[in-house]
């Protein structure tokens, strides 16, 4: 029997039973309308029971979307992240979905479970090498490009979630923590000058790798992209409020540890975002919703010394921190 649309959005959620609403709100709003009615919001995807759904980030609370617009007898107001970077529902109501919630729906961020900050976006694109030190500890060639790679739908994963690595073959789990990237309208042969004006926002990212897997054959995918191995969240923050992706500091902790594994700045990336996204757009052509993830610094445990090199295994914690992005936590089972 085909499997239905949730239970793939289940499965690819790391839980069961969750659902997503099918995007049958109508996409009216353009990428400016966007940009415009959702300037400097965070936006968050929200979990309660069976359901996965809008939230925004205030400094009273998280906003539920849902529940706000419902006690404000707004109607069609978007229910996920993707139909607001997708311009589906009534995007201009969230100003006044936000400004006059109700206190019965605005909830507490330590009371509150997340869901994937995005369900099914059209594609995840990945750059590995993208940064100097990370090359030299692990003695690959710089690139004279981005050099892209893919995950799919099934690796996305959750604040909060789990990566259910006992079942695989092999063993050598490595974290990546890295700046992620949301397109925010279609492009397609940018240009680098421009290519900021592209991106609807910024989250914290991780590309969950097992070094066996990539390293035994010429392509990475068995390595990058077993389910749930993309970890992405738990905050969607607006470009207008990062307005120099290349300012901020990405840091990886592990277990109780107080010093950070990975701890470099986005400036140091060889190919920034707007190289990124310009030279993409050259081969393929982009869409809002689709997800980048921007590569590694050093630190990971494959560039330590052989002797050095403790893997990571269930139970263990992964903490990863972008500054002005949040911190996403994870563990694995």
């Amino acid at each position: 029997m085909k499997p239905s649309r949730s239970a793939f959005l289940a499965a690819a959620a790391g839980t069961a039973a969750v659902a997503v609403a099918p995007p049958s709100l109508v996409a009216a709003a353009s990428p400016a309308d966007v940009a415009n009615a959702t300037k400097g919001m965070t936006l968050t995807t929200l979990r309660d029971g069976t359901t996965d759904h809008l939230g925004i980030r205030t400094a009273k609370g998280i906003v539920d979307v849902a529940a706000s617009a419902s006690a404000l007898g707004i109607a069609n107001a978007p229910r996920t992240v993707e139909d607001v970077v997708q311009g589906r529902g009534d995007v201009a109501s969230l100003g006044r979905i936000v400004s006059s919630a109700p206190a019965s729906a605005v909830r507490s961020e330590a009371s509150v479970q997340f869901g994937p900050l995005v369900s099914s976006p059209g594609k995840i694109l990945c750059v590995g090498l993208n940064y100097s030190a990370h090359i030299a500890e692990t003695g690959e060639k710089a690139p004279i490009a981005p050099n892209l790679f893919n995950k799919y739908n099934t690796t996305l994963n959750r604040h909060n979630g789990t990566i259910p690595v006992s079942s695989l073959p092999t063993k050598m789990f490595d974290y990546e923590s890295e700046l992620v990237f949301v397109v925010g309208k279609t492009a397609k042969n940018v240009s680098e000058a421009d290519a900021l004006n592209y991106i609807y926002g910024y989250t914290t990212g991780n590309d969950f790798t097992e070094r066996d897997s990539q390293n035994r054959v010429s392509q990475w995918m068995t390595g990058k992209s077993p389910d749930h191995f993309a970890p992405i969240g738990p905050w969607l923050v607006t470009a207008d409020q990062i307005p120099d992706p290349q300012t901020l500091q990405v840091q990886t902790f592990v277990n109780n540890e107080t010093t950070p594994r990975q701890d470099m700045n986005t400036k140091q990336m060889i190919f920034n975002c707007a190289k990124i996204l310009s030279y993409t757009s050259q081969y393929i052509t982009l869409h809002p919703g689709d997800v980048f993830f921007t590569g590694t610094p050093s630190g990971v445990i494959v560039g330590m010394p052989k002797d050095k090199q403790v893997w990571l295994k269930p139970g263990d914690r992964i903490r990863t921190v972008i500054s002005k992005l949040g911190e996403l936590h994870f563990t694995l089972t």
